[in-house]
């Protein structure tokens, strides 16, 4: 339930920042998905209601933006493009509607690896007006007590999954990049599962680092994550196929069942 002109012009806005952010051409992958955005979630994203979206993500294999960029993009005026090419208002007026709408949006980039956007639009479940997504509940929550290695560089997300984990009964040791966890591993064997995000800035990301760690353990079941969409990951060919992936954000129950999918299927890289 969303202005159909407002929502083309947004997928639009986005579409044109990933072609340019591709100079020497790339691929750019646009989807659509039902989502669903848990209470943890929304407790770091005051904008956010707990429940059900529709989420569209516009992806690119282009330049990506360093940290200090992504976090002024929805600025009025903002722009990194050399003066003239555009007025700087086509993030800022996405983000405007997505905010009317009662919806969400969020950036994933890394330099060099491309960048992803992800519209969160409140779900229409099928009445005359519009429903605000509804809390729920994960149900079939099931842990472990197996030692895992987690790998993820930004600090608010590392230390709110481990609570998760721990929470679950797993055994935790954790590295803030890539670098750090093959010291620890080279140290120290004794772990049941890998669950590394994909890009990291510093060193070596999650794809090298699980090949490292398999020339030292290759039967090490190995879990990836990352903000990019699955899609974006799989076809941009930052992954291998048939590697387990779990895409940001997700609710409790679905990285446990991720957890122990990895774990049971003793998933290795080629």
């Amino acid at each position: 339930m969303v202005d159909p002109t407002q929502l083309e012009s947004a997928i639009l806005n986005l579409a044109i920042n990933a072609r340019d952010a591709m100079p020497d051409g790339g691929r750019l992958t646009i989807e659509v998905a039902n989502a669903r955005l848990d209470a943890a979630y929304a407790a770091a994203h005051a904008d956010v209601t707990p429940g059900f979206y529709v989420m569209m993500a516009v992806s690119d294999t282009g330049t990506g933006m360093p940290s200090e960029i992504r976090d002024r993009v929805f600025e009025p005026f903002f722009t990194t493009k050399p003066g003239g090419e555009n007025s700087g208002l086509g993030l800022s007026m996405v983000h405007g509607f997505i905010k009317q709408t009662g919806g969400h949006i969020k950036i994933y980039s890394e330099v060099d690896s491309g960048t992803t956007v992800r519209i969160y639009l409140p779900r229409y479940l099928g009445s005359d007006a519009i429903q605000r997504p509804q809390p729920y509940q994960d149900n079939d929550v099931r842990g472990g007590d197996e030692r895992i290695l987690l790998v993820e560089d930004d600090d608010l997300v590392r230390n709110h999954v481990a609570k998760q984990l721990t929470g679950l009964g797993y055994r935790l040791v954790v590295a803030s990049n890539g670098n750090e966890a093959l010291d620890i591993f080279r140290r120290d064997q004794a772990f049941d599962l890998l669950f590394t995000d994909v890009v990291m800035p510093e060193g070596i990301n999650g794809r090298q680092l699980a090949r490292e760690i398999h020339a030292i353990a290759p039967g090490l079941p190995v879990l990836l994550t990352s903000g990019y969409t699955e899609n974006a990951i799989v076809h941009h060919g930052r992954l291998d196929a048939g590697v387990l992936l779990l895409s940001k954000p997700y609710r409790l129950s679905t990285l446990a069942a991720k957890i122990r999918q990895a774990l049971n299927e003793r998933t290795t890289l080629a």
